[in-house]
């Protein structure tokens, strides 16, 4: 899968809610084929934005409070935090061009 840093119930507070910049969350489970085919774009992308947005995932299974604290009900499902909120979100597997751009919304 992914080379994204895992988080977790503990760490979502700290790294994704009060995070001084844009966070995108990939929700995920390791038997979803579509959630396969988001995880390199995601690692694409986490390199372009490095330093201006953190990328994290998060494994469905292992965190199912968080999938549920958050309405995650289907996956791939992914989030795009910014000042401790989410902005906006897209489910499915979907091309990186549209994930760019929700992303750059969230930079401006």
């Amino acid at each position: 899968m992914s080379n994204l840093p895992n988080l977790t119930e503990d760490a979502f507070e700290a790294e994704a809610v009060k995070s001084e910049i844009p966070v995108v969350i990939d929700f995920y489970a390791d038997w979803c084929g579509p959630c396969k085919m988001v995880a390199p774009i995601m690692d694409v992308l986490s390199e372009k934005y490095a330093g201006k947005v953190k990328f994290f995932k998060i494994n469905i299974d292992e965190q199912r409070k968080l999938a549920i604290t958050h309405k995650v009900m289907s996956i791939p499902t992914i989030f795009f935090m910014n000042g401790g909120e989410v902005k906006d979100k897209i489910t499915g597997a979907v091309p990186q061009p549209v994930l760019e751009e929700k992303i750059e919304a969230l930079l401006k």
